[in-house]
């Protein structure tokens, strides 16, 4: 297997970056194109996806969004195409956060991430990836149910509850949270 890749950023795609290794191009998806400059020496922390139909390569400019990136793809129904996309709409610190807090609107907001998939990210990884006990994702579905009790609506639920990340909160905390910052 190939752990990493030193090399020179020759083409930049809206999902992919080709790496010069030795004048032979290897051909990643990543996360963040942007992170990226053409001309650029860099060295990529690589997963080769093998698939009965798909062979490609996976690349991470820190081992931190790799350890993410492969715990993610072991929670059932994500694949590594699904993960590295919604990836690509956050960082490993805010992901480790939302499961650390049960926040499944912040996972929820993810590109392919539908509510399924976050509760059962939560309920895999929270010890794992956290150092914390296991956690019941339901927290953040009981605010989100006060709330729209209290007659709020279910959008701005949502990207209010997708802001508050802080892990240990009881449902009250977030309830006060949620309530201060949707009063705004």
């Amino acid at each position: 297997m190939i752990y990493f890749l030193r090399g020179k950023v020759e083409i930049i795609t809206s999902e992919s970056v080709i790496l010069n290794v030795h004048d032979v191009g290897y051909e990643f998806l990543v996360s963040h194109v942007e992170e990226y400059q053409i001309g650029e020496e860099v060295m990529v922390y690589t997963y080769n996806v093998v698939r009965e139909d798909d062979n490609y390569l996976v690349g991470f400019k820190d081992l931190e969004e790799k350890e993410i990136f492969l715990a993610l793809i072991r929670v059932k129904g994500l694949g590594p195409k699904t993960v590295i996309f919604a990836l690509s709409a956050t960082n490993p610190r805010d992901v480790k956060n939302a499961i650390a807090s049960n926040n499944v609107a912040y996972l929820k907001k993810l590109p392919g991430i539908g509510a399924k998939a976050a509760a059962q990210i939560i309920l895999d990884l929270k010890g794992e990836l956290t150092g914390g006990s296991k956690g019941d994702p339901k927290q953040y579905e009981e605010v989100y149910e006060a709330l729209r009790s209290l007659g709020f609506k279910g959008a701005a639920i949502d990207r209010v509850l997708a802001t508050i990340n802080e892990p240990n909160l009881s449902t009250e905390e977030i309830l006060r949270i949620a309530l201060s910052r949707l009063k705004k």
